[in-house]
This record gives C-alpha cells, structure tokens and sequence, in this order.
C-alpha cells in the first residue's frame, strides 16, 4: 500500500508601508544653494530601514533640472538590494486638494519595486516641479511647501500549515482583579466617600494611578495609612472608577447606580473623566471623551464645553464648538 503524505507552503510578498510628514519653511531662504545642496528631512524608519527626504531648491544637478526643484527619499541606512514602493506628494495648501501626487504604488504592476542597493541610494525625481511654476502655485503658502512621503518595504514570508489547533481563551485578567474588589480579600485601604465606605489594595492602586502611587508610597506617602477620606465626588463615581482600575473597562451604569438613579449617562461620563483627570488615569480620561463626543445634544453642549476646557480634552472641545455652531448659532462658543 502506498502512502501519500501531502504538505504545501505559501510564498507571501507583502509591503510594511510607513509614512512621514515633510514640512519647509522659509523656502525663499533656501534658494540660491545651488546644484546638488539639500536639504533634508529628519530621519524615519519604516519596514527596519531608516530613510530620509532630500529636496534640491536649485535642483539635483545643472544639467537636467536647474529650472526646477528635485526630491528624493533616501535609504538612510546600512542595506543591500532594499526593495520598496514609493510616494511623494506636495501638498496644496489651498484646501482644494488638488495634491501633487507621484507615486510608485500605482505603477508597481508594470515594473515592480525599486532596489536600492546600498546605504544613499535614492528614489525621486530631478525634474519633480518646475520652480517658477510651483512659486506661483497655492503648494508654496506664507513661504512655506509640506510634502507627504510614503515608503513600502517589501518583505517576503513564507506562510505554513499549523502543526496544531489550540484554542487560545480570552484574557481574564480583568474579572479576576474585579472579584478581588468585590470580595475584598487582601484589601489594606478603606476610602470614606460620602457616606459610602470601599475597600481596596494599594498596591493595585498605585500600580494604575501615579497620585494613588505617590499617596502610599511615593517620597511624603504614607504606605501604612489604612483610612482615606475623598471629598468632592460622588460615591458612584467613585465605585465607577475603582472598577475600571481593577477591571480596565467602563462599567456598566446599571452596575453603579441602580435601576433609581436618575442621572444621564452623559452626566456620569462628565463627572468619571472629572475623576479620572483628577487620579491621572489617562486611559479612563479617553474613553470618557470618546463617550462624550457621541453623546452632544444642545441640552448638554454647554456643560461638556466647559469640562473639556477644564480638563483639557481638545477632540471634545472641537465636536462641542461645531455642535454648536451647526446647532445653536455658536450661542455657546466661549
């Protein structure tokens, strides 16, 4: 009897693409260089190789382009037969969008991807803009050009069948430390909210909160204290905010206050990223904001405003000033 013992392989040719942002300014200052001088961008690093942008304001070289402006990207890294897609665009400051766009993406069908062969080898073009053309153009603004670069290093991976199928369970880090909050095991810190009392670890504490870590243990902490008393918030903000310390997430509202409780969501989120600011939880203070944002109405503009000046919440801040100017006549705009 004959055994077949069939196998395959995947051969995969993909691109880690990345990009960088190229900003000029005083670009009058930068004629008159001459031939062959650059300048150049900062340097970036996609798909393992550092690269940078080369732009010539009298031109690469006399010969073909000392009627224009050349740019280039530049492999600024040690490599051999680096092989990549490029992009670059200038930018029209007009905000019509009208972009000047060269781009290797699009013609890699027909001849591939580039190979630079060692460190300084470049990909652009001597002749990208004619300069009196582009001095006249809406792509020069306040004596200033801003180019956009993209660059897709190509890699190749070869892609095998799993010798194995383990179902991999979600994390359940969360739940644990929330069942250790609600069943109080271990907790060395009771906090007296109100007329509320919650128990908790300091340790876990001060392992999320840079004020809750210099209260217990930082150079004037105490890590003995055993009682806290919190003012200025309100107890279901509080136990809101213990729970995204021990579990990671926003809790869920009913879980907080109660079927009773007859406070929006919007004004918990208000008063949970007040909090969140106030213990240096960062990432709680985002997911509020994000909350915030989808919750806008022309009752709760004025008041979200006011909070996210306060706390410094610049996407916020901006959805409220265009609710406002959309809806009330920027009645609330300050």
């Amino acid at each position: 009897m004959i055994e077949n013992h069939d196998s395959y392989s995947k051969s995969i040719n993909e691109t880690v693409n990345g990009s960088h942002h190229f900003t000029i300014r005083g670009y009058s200052l930068a004629k008159g260089m001459g031939p062959g001088k650059y300048i150049s961008s900062d340097v970036f690093t996609v798909g393992g190789y550092d690269w940078a942008i080369y732009f010539y304001p009298d031109g690469k070289n006399i010969e073909d382009s000392s009627m224009y402006v050349s740019v280039f990207i530049a492999l600024a890294s040690e490599g051999t037969d680096v092989r990549a897609l490029f992009e670059l665009t200038l930018l029209d400051q007009s905000g019509k969008g009208k972009h000047k766009v060269h781009s290797h993406f699009d013609r890699a069908l027909e001849s591939g991807p580039y190979t630079l062969k060692y460190r300084g080898s470049m990909w652009g073009y001597k002749r990208f803009f004619r300069r009196a053309t582009l001095e006249t153009s809406d792509y020069l603004k306040d004596d200033c050009l801003a180019m956009h670069c993209t660059v897709g290093v190509v890699r190749n991976r070869v892609e095998r069948p799993k010798q194995y199928s383990i179902q991999m369970p979600p994390s359940d880090m969360g739940q644990n430390l929330k069942y250790l909050l609600e069943s109080e095991v271990g907790s060395d810190i009771v906090f007296k909210v109100g007329d509320e009392m919650f128990k908790a670890h300091k340790l876990i504490l001060a392992a999320r909160s840079p004020v809750f870590r210099a209260q217990f243990f930082g150079l004037i902490g105490n890590p003995n204290m055993d009682n806290v008393v919190l003012e200025d918030i309100e107890p279901s903000i509080f136990k809101a905010m213990l729970i995204f310390i021990y579990a990671d997430k926003l809790p869920d509202l009913h879980e907080i206050t109660g079927s009773t409780y007859m406070c929006t969501s919007t004004i918990i989120m208000q008063h949970l990223l007040a909090a969140a600011d106030r213990f240096g939880l960062d990432r709680l203070k985002q997911l509020c904001e994000a909350k915030l944002c989808e919750e806008v109405s022309a009752d709760t503009v004025g008041t979200t405003l006011s909070l996210a000046e306060q706390h410094r919440c610049q996407q916020l801040k901006a959805i409220c000033l265009k609710f406002a100017a959309a809806n009330l006549g920027g009645a609330c705009c300050p």
